[in-house]
């Protein structure tokens, strides 16, 4: 019979070691989409909205371009409508100035009828006086009186004769002249009118 051992087991034999596995990576588990999201809905989640964003920039560079025509347009309106506004504020400028001219025209005329009728009736006046200032001053100064009517009333009638050209050119030859004189007529011509005026 076989030698039996005290315990009933066979005796251990030292373990022999193996060498150390190095770790081999593990190829990825399959993993169903129930387990983890994949990665590439990311990816065109991405290119999705670049795309969206792209086709926003492009519609407001349309939309702005769609402002700037409309606004050339509106532009291009008002100025038209001024254009015809200052056309027409032009002409009746040039209307109203040519009234104006006429108008000055008639008054000049007025003015120097007026004037004219003024000096005719100044020298009557002082052709009328004449023997009054005989009387009382002598007869040089009676013969002043009607030299001066005479001189007025042969003024007014080259007044009343003249036209208002003619009127113009005469008062530019004096003031070329005379300058000190005109000027002094003109300083008494204004002190009379502010005193005309200021009653």
């Amino acid at each position: 019979m076989a030698k039996s051992t005290t315990s009933g087991t066979p005796p251990k034999t030292p373990a022999k070691r193996a060498p150390a596995k190095k770790p081999v990576a593990k190829a990825a588990p399959k993993t169903t989409a129930a387990k983890q999201p994949i990665k590439e809905p990311e990816v065109t989640h991405r290119e999705e909205a670049k795309s969206r964003f792209n086709a926003a920039l492009e519609e407001a560079k349309a939309g702005a371009a769609a402002l700037k025509a409309e606004a050339g347009q509106v532009v291009g309106n008002y100025r038209e409508q001024a254009k015809g506004k200052s056309t027409d504020l032009v002409t009746e400028a040039k209307n109203y100035g040519d009234e104006a001219k006429v108008r000055a025209s008639e008054l000049a005329v007025e003015g120097k009828a007026k004037a004219s009728d003024a000096l005719a009736a100044l020298g009557q006046l002082v052709a009328e006086n004449a023997a009054k200032i005989d009387e009382n001053f002598g007869p040089q100064y009676g013969d002043y009186a009607r030299t001066a009517a005479r001189s007025l009333q042969e003024n007014a009638a080259k007044l009343d004769a003249k036209s208002l050209e003619e009127l113009g050119e005469d008062a530019k030859t004096f003031v070329r002249e005379k300058p000190a004189t005109a000027l002094g007529i003109a300083a008494v011509a204004g002190y009379l009118l502010s005193r005309i005026f200021r009653r």
